[in-house]
């Protein structure tokens, strides 16, 4: 007769989550899931199958909590510059409120693990499009009303504010000033013309 799962697992890949945004892949070991978790290793290794399982299920919730509510502000259809400067110091309030300088998730896989394990790189990719294909669809949809000027491709404009949210939150982990990540932003609606 096959044991009853005895914790939370939902619990498990909040804390895990949380326990590689802190160290990394490579720098939690699996004794750190243990402590962070409270789960024993065999327990996180029948649910997750291994190390890597885990972290794949932290970088899904990482998506449920991060990249689809940035979606769907992006979604909500306030005029395009408002919406975009939203999106933008809402990262920079999140940088400045996290007072442990925890790495975004996606961020640490691409430089971490992308080039390592295909599965990552899925993960990686599919939430950056999401969120490039949001900005995009914002950006066409500005133009067609006359709200932002033509000039660059929109799909540059997009590709460009999805590495600045993502060089926002590396850059907040290096000096979380609030002054300078707001300053960044500015700079980037700029770009939009």
């Amino acid at each position: 007769m096959a044991r009853v799962r005895e914790f939370d697992t939902d619990a498990a890949v909040e804390a895990a989550m949380d326990a590689f945004r802190a160290k990394g892949y490579e720098g939690t070991s699996v004794q750190d899931l243990v402590a962070a978790t409270g789960v024993g290793r065999g327990s996180l290794y029948t649910a997750f199958g291994s190390k890597e399982g885990l972290y794949l299920a932290a970088m899904d919730r990482y998506r449920e909590q991060h990249a689809v509510p940035l979606v769907d502000v992006l979604r909500a259809g306030a005029p395009a510059r408002e919406l975009i400067r939203q999106v933008l110091l809402g990262t920079v309030d999140t940088i400045v409120e996290d007072g442990n300088r925890r790495a975004c998730l996606i961020v640490g896989a691409a430089m971490e693990r992308i080039a390592h394990d295909p599965r990552v790189a899925a993960h990686v990719r599919v939430t950056t499009t999401a969120i490039e294909d949001a900005l995009y669809e914002v950006i066409v949809e500005a133009r067609s009303k006359g709200e932002l000027p033509a000039g660059r491709s929109p799909r540059d404009l997009a590709r460009y504010l999805v590495a600045t949210l993502h060089g926002l939150r590396v850059l907040g982990a290096i000096n979380p000033d609030r002054a300078s990540l707001a300053a960044v932003a500015e700079v980037a609606l700029d770009a939009l013309g």
